[in-house]
């Protein structure tokens, strides 16, 4: 059962990764003008990718500085990302004594 949670927290992380790296490229493609917002289909995908990342970087921009026109708050919330989904999830496995690879 603690096996599962482990495996479920895992997917979510990596899912919550995935749309961290989409949003943040988006971003950039939008600040080049490479891909335009008055396109319906791409201020949809913007739309959703803004409510699924700014939930997640809300509480680290209430305690981050102002860089003025830089962002750090994704790459932070990366690395906390990445912090929990490697070690921290490896050692409960171990503690967990889950099969490797499952």
């Amino acid at each position: 059962m603690i096996c599962m949670l482990i495996d479920i927290l895992h997917i979510i992380l990596n899912v919550i990764w995935y749309f961290i790296i989409a949003q943040a490229v988006m971003s950039w493609l939008i600040a080049f003008n490479v891909i335009n917002t008055h396109n319906q289909f791409v201020a949809q995908i913007w739309t959703v990718l803004d409510r699924i990342t700014e939930p997640l970087y809300r509480p680290f921009r209430r305690i981050m500085p102002d860089f003025g026109g830089l962002d750090l708050t994704p790459m932070l919330v990366l690395i906390l990302v990445i912090i929990i989904d490697g070690p921290v999830l490896r050692y409960a496995e171990g503690m967990a004594t889950c099969p490797v690879g499952m």
